[in-house]
């Protein structure tokens, strides 16, 4: 049953997501997505990724917390941003972030969040130096930045996977 489908929840994740995104649903639709369903976990098991440690997973609802407040905040101030249009002076700018992180799972949900907060955006990781590149829309002191990245979210992500 592995062989036919590797990653079950990945699987049934991408059905559900093709269900939703159809104008109609019926049983060709049904079927395609299961195809393409079964496909992508088989595709996901041929890249064969490591399986991620998770060492306090009630960590994790404390994370997803702090990134919906950051998120909903950072909508807030992009929108006041965007409406204040010329009247405001450019303060945008680039990041150089240094990062405790090596593992490559948590890497990846920081790249997300910080690159799904609205304002700011993962750019490049160098990984010989342990540094990120993040470009900031309301760049004002470079050491906030980094101190509410290390603080808020590598934090956290270390005590979760390291």
């Amino acid at each position: 049953m592995r062989q036919i489908l590797p990653y079950p929840l990945l699987s049934l994740g991408m059905l559900i997501l093709w269900l939703l995104l159809q104008q109609s649903l019926g049983l060709g639709q049904i079927l395609l997505g299961s195809v393409v369903a079964l496909f992508a976990g088989r595709a996901l098991a041929a890249l064969q990724p490591e399986q991620p440690r998770i060492r306090r997973p009630f960590k994790i609802i404390h994370l997803m917390g702090l990134v919906a407040v950051d998120v909903l905040w950072s909508n807030l101030a992009v929108a006041r941003i965007v409406l204040q249009g010329r009247h405001r002076k450019q303060t945008a700018g680039f990041l150089l972030l240094p990062l405790e992180l090596r593992d490559r799972s948590a890497l990846a949900i920081l790249a997300c969040i910080i690159t799904a907060t609205p304002g700011s955006a993962w750019l490049e990781y160098d990984a010989v130096r342990g540094t990120v590149l993040i470009h900031v829309l309301d760049l004002v002191d470079d050491q906030e930045w980094i101190d509410t990245i290390k603080h808020r979210y590598e934090r956290l992500l270390l005590e979760i996977f390291q």
